[in-house]
């Protein structure tokens, strides 16, 4: 599938989507995206997503992509979750983070069978 730039929501909704076992529901009234039960991405605004990452996975995203991402404000932060302001990104950023807050939450079992 071919992207435009800026990414479309519709478009990181049909990347998300086709990454291995992902579902769409909902948290507190905001779409998310799951694989086996567990939240790797959320949508609740118009002008980014947050990825679930790891802490040091934050830190690197933030040092090499300053202007798309940002920790959400508090704990939640603090523990990985991250703003990725997908409209102002390239597709490569944007798959990378998604694939990896993907992998973060999907079970080894099914990670060893994508690598």
């Amino acid at each position: 599938m071919r992207y435009t730039f800026p990414m479309t929501e519709e478009e990181l909704v049909a990347f998300a989507l086709g990454l291995p076992d992902a579902t769409e529901s909902a948290h507190f009234g905001t779409r998310d995206f799951r694989v086996r039960g567990k939240i790797f991405l959320t949508l609740p605004s118009q002008d980014f997503c947050v990825v679930q990452l790891k802490p040091d996975q934050q830190q690197m995203a933030l040092a090499s992509t300053p202007n798309m991402v940002a920790p959400v404000p508090g704990g939640w932060g603090e523990r990985g979750s991250t703003r990725l302001f997908y409209r102002p990104a390239d597709d490569a950023t944007i798959h990378a983070l998604v694939q990896q807050a993907w992998k973060n939450s999907a079970p080894k079992s099914m990670i060893a069978k994508e690598d």
